[in-house]
Protein backbone atom coordinates (compact mmCIF):
# COMPACT_ATOMS: atom_id res chain seq x y z
CA UNK A 1 0.00 0.00 0.00
CA UNK A 2 1.65 3.50 -0.96
CA UNK A 3 1.75 5.66 1.83
CA UNK A 4 3.29 9.76 2.76
CA UNK A 5 5.67 10.20 5.22
CA UNK A 6 3.93 13.57 7.43
CA UNK A 7 6.01 15.42 9.46
CA UNK A 8 9.48 14.20 11.21
CA UNK A 9 11.11 10.40 11.61
CA UNK A 10 11.82 9.86 14.96
CA UNK A 11 13.44 7.56 17.14
CA UNK A 12 15.79 6.70 13.89
CA UNK A 13 18.34 3.53 14.52
CA UNK A 14 20.13 1.46 12.43
CA UNK A 15 18.95 -1.99 11.55
CA UNK A 16 22.47 -3.26 9.12
CA UNK A 17 25.04 -1.37 7.11
CA UNK A 18 26.77 -2.65 4.06
CA UNK A 19 28.06 -5.91 4.23
CA UNK A 20 25.44 -7.20 6.51
CA UNK A 21 22.46 -5.86 3.78
CA UNK A 22 20.52 -8.79 2.11
CA UNK A 23 19.50 -6.45 -0.84
CA UNK A 24 22.92 -4.62 -1.31
CA UNK A 25 23.71 -5.70 -4.92
CA UNK A 26 20.69 -4.69 -6.04
CA UNK A 27 20.59 -1.70 -4.27
CA UNK A 28 24.18 -1.08 -5.86
CA UNK A 29 23.17 -2.13 -9.21
CA UNK A 30 19.40 -0.25 -9.11
CA UNK A 31 20.69 2.86 -7.65
CA UNK A 32 24.07 3.00 -7.89
CA UNK A 33 27.64 2.39 -5.34
CA UNK A 34 26.96 3.68 -1.64
CA UNK A 35 28.00 3.10 1.80
CA UNK A 36 23.98 2.01 2.37
CA UNK A 37 22.56 1.00 5.83
CA UNK A 38 19.07 0.04 6.43
CA UNK A 39 17.63 2.05 9.22
CA UNK A 40 14.02 1.92 11.06
CA UNK A 41 12.34 4.62 12.60
CA UNK A 42 8.56 5.94 13.85
CA UNK A 43 6.57 8.49 11.72
CA UNK A 44 2.95 9.73 11.24
CA UNK A 45 1.83 8.21 7.88
CA UNK A 46 -1.24 8.55 5.54
CA UNK A 47 -2.32 6.20 3.03
CA UNK A 48 -4.05 6.51 0.02
CA UNK A 49 -7.23 5.44 1.14
CA UNK A 50 -7.35 8.40 3.72
CA UNK A 51 -6.42 6.34 7.11
CA UNK A 52 -3.82 8.31 9.25
CA UNK A 53 -1.79 6.42 12.05
CA UNK A 54 1.74 6.33 13.86
CA UNK A 55 3.73 3.52 12.07
CA UNK A 56 7.45 1.56 12.60
CA UNK A 57 8.70 2.38 8.77
CA UNK A 58 11.99 0.83 7.25
CA UNK A 59 14.29 2.24 4.72
CA UNK A 60 17.38 2.22 3.12
CA UNK A 61 19.67 5.11 2.60
CA UNK A 62 23.02 6.03 1.35
CA UNK A 63 25.37 9.29 1.55
CA UNK A 64 24.35 11.12 -1.43
CA UNK A 65 21.55 9.00 -2.78
CA UNK A 66 19.10 9.45 -0.09
CA UNK A 67 16.10 7.62 1.53
CA UNK A 68 15.01 4.38 -0.97
CA UNK A 69 12.32 1.79 -1.09
CA UNK A 70 10.50 2.74 2.45
CA UNK A 71 7.86 0.88 4.11
CA UNK A 72 5.52 0.45 6.73
CA UNK A 73 6.62 -2.76 8.69
CA UNK A 74 3.62 -1.93 11.52
CA UNK A 75 1.20 0.33 12.48
CA UNK A 76 1.89 1.02 16.25
CA UNK A 77 -1.10 3.39 16.79
CA UNK A 78 -4.43 4.91 15.59
CA UNK A 79 -6.19 4.72 12.18
CA UNK A 80 -8.46 7.39 11.56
Amino acid sequence: MTFEVIGKITAIETIASTKSIRDIKSLNKQYGLGKWRKLKGKATVKFLNGITCKAEIHWYEAHGIGKRKMKVKRVIEGKT
